[in-house]
Parts: C-alpha cells; structure tokens; sequence
C-alpha cells in the first residue's frame, strides 16, 4: 500500500508541476511568438500601418512587400500590374497579377480555372482582403 501511495503522489506532483509549467510558459511563449510573428502571413498594425510576418525572412513587411516577395520566390508576377485581366485564353494555372481598382491593387492568383486574391488561394491573414482594392475585385 506504501508503494501505492508513493507512486499516486509521485503522479500527482508530476502532474501539478507540468500544469504549473504550462500556466507560467505558455503566455510567455506566446508573447516571444506574437514579437516575432506566430505564422507567414499574419498581419498586424505597427505604427498605424498593416504589416505582414514573412517567416522565411523572420522580418515584418509592408502587405506591398509581403505579396512581392511571395511573387518573387515564385518567379515574379507573372502578367505584372494593370486595371485590365491578361487574356483567358493565355492564363495558365497559378499565374499571378496585381489589379488595379481606383487607388489600390490586389494581388490575385489563378486557380482552378478562374482568377482569385491570393489570400483565398494561400489563406494568410483575413486583414488581407481588407486591404486596398482587395474588398472590391469582384464587384
């Protein structure tokens, strides 16, 4: 029965302390990750203006760069920036294009047969399709 008891406190203090570890680490591991940025493509607002976590570089970026820099580590952009879409007919499958609306631009990407903001392709933050023409492509 001793052996018993020695092993259930044993259990019990394990227990207690690893609940005390995550109670006391984890918001702290969470504050150094919210620093540096939790995942590629998290948007928040530095000094009034929206920055995206770009992971591979570890560095925050303006949402312009952000989508720059995605483009560029794929080639660059494929048919460039312009109010007008490139031709159908000549679009193949992940083809990238900046379209401009009014004062703003929103990068889109080509997938499954029709073009889309990249942020409904490659799921970053929502704040992006809030951000500059993004909201008003389809209109």
């Amino acid at each position: 029965m001793a052996r018993n008891f020695k092993q259930s406190t044993t259990q019990f203090l394990t227990l207690l302390c690893a609940t005390f570890a995550l109670l006391v680490f984890s918001p702290i591991k969470q504050l150094a990750a919210q620093a540096d940025g939790e995942y590629n493509g998290q948007v928040v607002m530095q000094s009034g203006q929206s920055m995206a976590w770009q992971a591979q570089t570890q560095q925050w970026l303006t949402l312009d760069d952000f989508w720059q820099r995605w483009a560029n580590s794929r080639g660059g952009i494929t048919w460039g920036k312009s109010q007008h879409y490139p031709p159908y007919e000549k679009v193949k499958e992940q083809d990238t294009f900046l379209v401009e609306i009014d004062d703003g631009s929103c990068m889109m990407e080509f997938w499954h047969g029709r073009w889309r903001r990249a942020n409904d392709v490659r799921r970053w933050d929502e704040a992006f399709n809030d951000y500059s023409a993004c909201p008003r492509v389809f209109d």
